[in-house]
């Protein structure tokens, strides 16, 4: 029996099962109501089933089926999209859909401008961005939900393949009138007894711990927040340090306070920022295009959290 649906009618139920309406779909897709609508019910017609609930006063909520529609539909799509990239490959083109993992660390002020540099170059490209935790990145890319991700070289499992390129030593992040912030470096037994600020994500954390295990120091950990711009607030008003190794252009809290980075001496080990991608023989065109534009991207100078000095 042949489908009397199509792909378009798919991605309609998509939009509106994510956006929880058919107007707030409407916007997202720049497509009339009514037209959504229609192409909802006639899905509905078609499966014999109540994809969703209405509700006149909360718009539209997902049935038990219509979750696991969703679900089901969400893999098609890529997978119709990923045709595209087969495509591009047997033609030599880049083109296709891109999924792109990036650290949750680093990924405000690192992603987006790699992102856009490079659909520039390869305007055939669609980049799908996720802003991930280490342990989510790595689960994602086994999945193959994720075809290539950003982050540092965290405890890499033997079955995914990590592409260094940068290393980037820690230091201290200070509020203005912490008795460190004139100091030119600071050594982990300078932070002994001083509050810390613990960013606090999977990985993460233990590598800025380990530097305290290494030196045999407890740290006093005053605060821990798994988000790093809650993290530098909290260092500038004044609620203890804090050891990162990415910095945003500006020496300013997201809540106006000046902060004061220090580099962080001794036999530390640095972060190594780089690609994790899974161990595939064959990259696609497209995912090979990506990694020089990285590595081209880096070599350039042209990221803005390259800066590891202090500035005050």
């Amino acid at each position: 029996m042949p489908f009397r649906y199509t792909l378009r009618q798919l991605e309609y139920f998509v939009a509106v099962g994510k956006a929880g309406s058919i107007s707030a779909a409407s916007e997202v897709l720049n497509v009339s109501s009514p037209s959504i609508s229609a192409a909802i019910n006639q899905l509905e017609a078609e499966f014999g089933l109540d994809l969703f609930v209405r509700e006149h006063a909360r718009g539209l909520s997902l049935t038990k089926a219509g979750h696991k529609f969703l679900e089901r539909t969400e893999f098609v799509l890529r997978e119709v999209e990923l045709l595209s990239t087969l495509a591009g490959d047997i033609t030599g083109k880049v083109q296709g859909i891109l999924s792109v993992g990036c650290l949750v660390t680093f990924a405000q002020i690192v992603l987006p401008g790699l992102r856009r540099g490079f659909e520039e170059l390869y305007p055939d490209v669609r980049i799908e961005q996720r802003e991930l935790n280490q342990a989510d990145i790595f689960s994602q890319l086994r999945r193959a939900e994720l075809d290539i991700a950003l982050t540092y070289d965290l405890d890499i499992p033997a079955d995914l393949k990590f592409l260094p390129l940068l290393d980037l030593p820690p230091y201290v992040v200070l509020y203005e009138g912490h008795p460190f912030a004139q100091r030119e470096t600071l050594s982990i037994s300078d932070l002994k007894d001083s509050p810390m600020v613990l960013l606090d994500l999977p990985y993460s954390s233990d590598y800025f711990l380990s530097f305290f295990r290494q030196a045999d120091i407890k740290p006093n950990v005053a605060e821990r927040t798994s988000d790093m711009s809650v993290m530098r607030s909290l260092v500038a008003n004044g609620y203890g340090f804090s050891i990162a190794n990415v910095r945003p252009l500006n020496n300013l809290s997201p809540d106006g306070k000046k902060l004061i980075f220090v580099p962080l001496t001794g036999d530390l080990r640095p972060m190594k920022f780089g690609l994790l991608k899974a161990r595939i023989e064959n990259e696609t065109n497209t995912m090979a295009a990506f990694i020089d534009h990285c590595k081209t991207t880096v070599e350039a100078g042209n990221l803005p959290f390259l800066q590891t000095t202090s500035t005050s």
